[in-house]
């Protein structure tokens, strides 16, 4: 099976790494994933130096050991402009969550994620 894009995670918990994997494996994309920024920003250079880009970066907005989204996405942005970033989140009420496109998120995924709103969402960013 051909993968439908390239996806990148960065989530500082096991749990949500394995089943998000999981999930999107499922739905065909081929995935990598990070704990913290540091590791996501590391990743994504190297994947885009050799020539094999992420499509889509989703970043949880709090990382308590590390980097988390809204400072990621700053430093991504800065190393490539044309970054799709998702912004994820279990606080629907945080300032980044609701006017994610002004933070540099190219769009929002809430906690606990639902398997067809993550579907429509990556479908739409990875054909654009």
């Amino acid at each position: 099976m051909t993968s439908k894009g390239k996806i990148l995670l960065m989530d500082d918990e096991q749990i949500i790494i394995d089943v998000t994997l999981e999930v999107l494996q499922f739905l065909g994309y081929d995935v990598q994933f990070a704990r913290n920024g540091e590791e996501a920003i590391e990743l994504y250079v190297r994947e885009k130096d050799a020539g094999a880009p992420f499509d889509v970066v989703i970043l949880d907005l709090s990382v308590p050991e590390g980097m988390g989204g809204r400072e990621t996405i700053e430093k991504l942005k800065g190393l490539d402009p044309s970054v799709k970033a998702v912004v994820s989140s279990g606080y629907g009420n945080d300032p980044c969550v609701q006017d994610y496109q002004k933070f540099g998120f190219t769009g929002v995924l809430s906690k606990p994620y639902k398997i067809n709103d993550m579907k429509a969402l990556l479908e739409g960013l990875v054909r654009k």
